[in-house]
């Protein structure tokens, strides 16, 4: 092959496309806006200028700026943004923003689109108790008001009676109302267990409850399982809640109680 035909060849050879992650050439800033123009497989679709004037500063798939953005390529060799974005890459990109958004990809990118909506946490505050009958006797004989559920798999599970505090109530007025409600069992405060919180989540909202507990002497009433919610309602001697009772929170409440009723049993010696 001769010089000139070598020569000739050189001028000829397309430039090759890039990988898709590379960044194009910027514009020439001598000249302003402009985009370096090749043929169909080159970097610019003749879209960079038109007899030596630049077309407003856009190319098709050049190195140029788009709509208020950065710069912006067809084929996924440039970095680019989106209208009033930060960084976004066209089909075959690898980061991308939507429309006034961060960390979003067009076709074939890498970030998330769009992240799922926060779900709201909302607080709740109930109160409960363990009402005892024969407070004042013999503690073999003491027994504690326990309610039966079922939950979503048939098991019955036990646990003490509590409920939502009202407006206008107080913590230990919501515990005797509740365990009148769901044991029928007419109690009154006789001192503070403590209280336990837990999360879960419900119709789309993360709950975060906190339950105030208390001891209680039955005063009257007879069991009932007449509340909705409640499938049993028991008297369970104390000595059998470690074993019946279906929650730890509420076992350890159980041995608060039994060290409390103690004291206050030598108290009376």
């Amino acid at each position: 092959m001769s010089t000139a035909d070598r020569a000739n060849s050189r001028r000829r050879r397309p430039r090759r496309r890039g990988s898709g992650g590379g960044a194009a050439k910027p514009a020439n800033s001598g000249s302003g806006a402009a985009a370096r123009t090749a043929d169909k497989t080159g970097s610019a679709k003749s879209g960079g200028t038109k007899n030596g004037t630049p077309k407003s500063g856009t190319a098709k798939s050049g190195a140029a700026a788009g709509k208020g953005g950065t710069a912006a390529a067809k084929g996924g060799t440039a970095a680019a943004t989106a209208k009033g974005g930060t960084a976004a890459t066209a089909k075959g990109g690898t980061a991308a923003t939507a429309k006034g958004g961060t960390a979003a990809t067009a076709k074939g990118g890498t970030a998330a689109k769009g992240a799922k909506p926060r779900m709201r946490t909302v607080r709740e505050t109930s109160a409960g108790g363990l009402v005892v009958d024969g407070l004042d006797g013999p503690r073999e004989q003491r027994c504690a008001a326990l309610i039966g559920r079922t939950d979503r798999r048939g098991r019955l599970l036990w646990s003490l009676p509590k409920g939502h505090i009202e407006d206008g109530e107080t913590a230990e007025q919501t515990a005797v109302r509740e365990v009148a409600e769901e044991t029928g069992i007419n109690g009154m405060v006789v001192a503070e267990l403590g209280s336990i919180d837990y999360w879960f989540v419900t119709e789309g909202r993360r709950v975060h409850k906190t339950v105030h507990h208390y001891l209680m002497r039955s005063i009257g009433g007879e069991l009932s399982d007449a509340d909705v919610e409640v499938t049993k309602v028991a008297w369970v001697p104390l000595s059998e809640l470690d074993s019946r009772l279906a929650y730890a929170d509420e076992r350890r409440l159980a041995e608060v109680a039994n060290r409390l009723m103690d004291r206050m049993e030598n108290g009376r010696r």
